[in-house]
């Protein structure tokens, strides 16, 4: 179910869209809402309902929500509507992505009512944002400096947004919070083998920082690209840092299985 209705603020606050009337729960900005199969990370392949909110904090020159971030769009939905939505699907696990979730207060009401419900949640998140919110798997993505919009990166253009997303990519205290709350996997978007020397040096802060154990099992190394095509070029290059560091591989499975399709 894609929803198309244009957003005229190009980052979406944390309490954007999300107005509340008497009796009303909360609403939040969706950009989609399908079933399909969990495409990356330790549940790939596991059938689920995606919720892909609208807006985001950052902006990845190689997003590809495309639609969430750069030019956002969306229709409001109340919780209890996107409750209703998952509710009339077969399966269990739900999936609550971006754009970036955390950024909307609305996401922790819906968390908690899909608890309530006992459905399985991921967050995929950026890992800048932190919330108290029932979550079972924190698949966080940090952002490495590979993915700043650079003016001849940017997909506008213009860079301008270069120097907010490279100040804001990386939040080491969220990072540790939500790997010391939730079960959680770091997943990296690896472009070429210079990405590895920053995902080591922030896998190490971390460490350093936080009291609970993160293993090199719980590191994920995903190839970048929203196309197969793109896919050809990244994935080898990869899967061969995987297996050199000692870090997990994950596939993009709705890329190889139906490319840049949305609802996938």
């Amino acid at each position: 179910m894609p929803v198309t209705s244009d957003v005229d603020d190009g980052e979406t606050d944390a309490t954007d869209d999300e107005a509340t009337t008497a009796g009303d729960s909360p609403s939040l900005p969706i950009n989609e809402l399908f079933e399909s199969l969990q495409g990356e990370g330790r549940l790939a392949g596991v059938p689920s309902v995606f919720v892909r909110t609208s807006g985001c904090n950052l902006r990845c020159w190689f997003c590809d929500s495309y639609h969430t971030s750069w030019e956002p769009t969306h229709a409001s939905m109340r919780v209890e509507e996107i409750l209703t939505k998952i509710d009339g699907y077969d399966a269990d696990h739900v999936v609550v992505t971006g754009g970036e979730p955390l950024v909307h207060d609305g996401v922790v009401d819906l968390l908690e009512r899909l608890a309530d419900r006992g459905y399985h949640t991921t967050v995929e998140t950026n890992g800048t944002i932190y919330r108290d919110a029932p979550i079972d798997l924190a698949s966080v993505s940090p952002k490495l400096a590979s993915s700043t919009p650079t003016p001849e990166k940017d997909p506008k253009g213009d860079g301008e947004w270069a120097d907010r997303h490279e100040e804001r990519r990386i939040d080491l205290d969220s990072l540790v919070r939500l790997v010391e709350e939730y079960d959680s996997q770091l997943k990296f978007v690896v472009s070429d083998s210079d990405d590895m020397p920053e995902i080591t040096d922030l896998l190490a802060q971390i460490r350093d920082a936080t009291s609970v154990s993160i293993l090199d099992t719980d590191v994920l190394l995903m190839p970048e690209g929203a196309t197969r095509e793109q896919l050809e070029e990244t994935r080898p290059v990869t899967a061969e840092l995987a297996r050199e560091y000692g870090f997990r591989y994950t596939p993009r499975l709705h890329v190889n299985l139906w490319n840049d399709a949305p609802e996938t």
